[in-house]
């Protein structure tokens, strides 16, 4: 008799896409390492034919991830990237994106370098206006493409409203979740027709592997980026599927960790002087602190704010010298994992983004971005205090 899963999440994070082997009874699903699948006659297979079409490994984290956003299909993808440019695949020339002006650099390299040679156009506008997504539209225009909380400028955008604005008009609304995860934030619930990740972030969260992935319940966008999964074959190995379906079993124990360092260190890097502005939705400082309370929760209906912070140091000077004097936090691309992460965006994540554009929506030289990891919040603290202390 099958094993009825329970509705909660964590319960759903460690048992969804996990049944034992029935070959053996493992509790933990093996990685199946294999490129190719025995056939009993011509055209007769169990259910897989070749790897890239198909894998029992990478099925089992498709269907793990979409239960805990809340979604009927999972398509896993090498890279969140990857991921990204199947979602932009899907369409054609002629077709036009509006796009939050403050995302990943990859993704606006990847729109600005890539698709548009295509001629697949984008728009780039600050999304937590509303009325600027309605100011872009074009009869071209096919999708909303959304990040929120902004990386690196942790601005938030209305994702029910969004939704609407896309709804009304036919269009697509689609929500780049990484910061969040789907513990802290499920924007399909929020009416959003497709979310994707990176899970070498948060999903993975101990920074061993690079994916991504893409969930909705439109059957079509469903099929449609399944083809394209399998045709262009951008698709994740078993064991960077296995080892990110293991990490999903401590993805709510992670993110409640990584809030509460985070919170911690944000109340304090806001009473330090030599922070010039602080960019954290768990603040009530943060302009936009109401809407993220309100859009970004727990599964049991707690505000979820996350793990990311960025400071405005007012120089490159002050952050090179902060960045170069932490102990603890290690100056790295990526974020998301256990260990506590600093980047500094216009010449690391965002060097793809032209300086004038990047200065615009206030990403200076002087930026620093944090990943707080799940260490001990006192040391963080004191890390971050030394390294602070060296400015003055």
């Amino acid at each position: 008799m099958p094993r009825k899963i329970g509705p909660g999440f964590s319960t759903r994070a460690i048992h969804v896409g996990q049944k034992p082997d029935p070959a053996t009874g493992a509790v933990v699903p093996p990685v199946y390492q294999t490129s190719t699948y025995a056939q009993s006659d011509v055209g007769v297979h169990q259910g897989y034919d070749y790897s890239r079409a198909g894998n029992p490994t990478r099925a089992n984290l498709e269907m793990a991830v979409a239960s805990l956003e809340g979604a009927t299909h999972g398509i896993a993808f090498a890279s969140g990237m990857a991921a990204l440019s199947a979602i932009i695949t899907h369409f054609k020339a002629g077709d036009h994106f509006i796009v939050s002006e403050n995302v990943y650099g990859g993704t606006y390299r990847v729109l600005t370098q890539v698709f548009d040679r295509f001629g697949i156009g984008s728009t780039w506008v600050d999304t937590s206006a509303l009325d600027n997504v309605v100011a872009a539209l074009r009869p071209a225009t096919v999708a909303i493409m959304v990040e929120t909380p902004t990386n690196p400028m942790m601005s938030i955008t209305d994702l029910a409203g969004v939704a609407q604005i896309a709804r009304e008009r036919n269009l697509l609304s689609m929500v780049d979740n990484t910061f969040m995860s789907p513990y802290f934030q499920r924007p399909l619930e929020l009416g959003a027709d497709l979310v994707f990740h990176s899970t070498t972030k948060y999903l993975g969260g101990h920074s061993d592997i690079i994916g991504g992935i893409v969930l909705t319940s439109n059957n079509e966008l469903a099929e449609g980026l399944a083809f394209i999964q399998k045709s262009v074959g951008a698709v994740p190995a078993p064991f960077d599927c296995w080892l990110t379906s293991r990490s999903l079993k401590t993805l709510a124990l992670r993110m409640e960790q990584h809030q509460a360092n985070a919170l911690a260190l944000a109340a304090y890097l806001e009473g330090r002087t030599e922070v010039r502005k602080i960019f954290y939705p768990g603040l009530p400082s943060h302009p936009q602190h109401e809407l993220a309370t309100r859009q970004q929760r727990t599964p049991d209906g707690r505000p979820g704010y996350g793990g990311m912070i960025s400071i405005e140091t007012g120089s490159l000077e002050k952050a090179r010298t902060l960045v170069n004097g932490l102990q603890i936090f290690t100056l790295a691309e990526s974020l998301g994992g256990v260990e506590s992460l600093v980047n500094h965006p216009a010449t690391m994540t965002h060097a793809a983004v032209p300086r004038k554009k990047r200065e615009a929506f206030g990403l200076t030289d002087g930026l620093v971005r944090f990943s707080v990891g799940v260490e001990d919040v006192a040391d963080l603290e004191a890390d971050i205090g030394q390294a602070l202390a060296r400015l003055t």
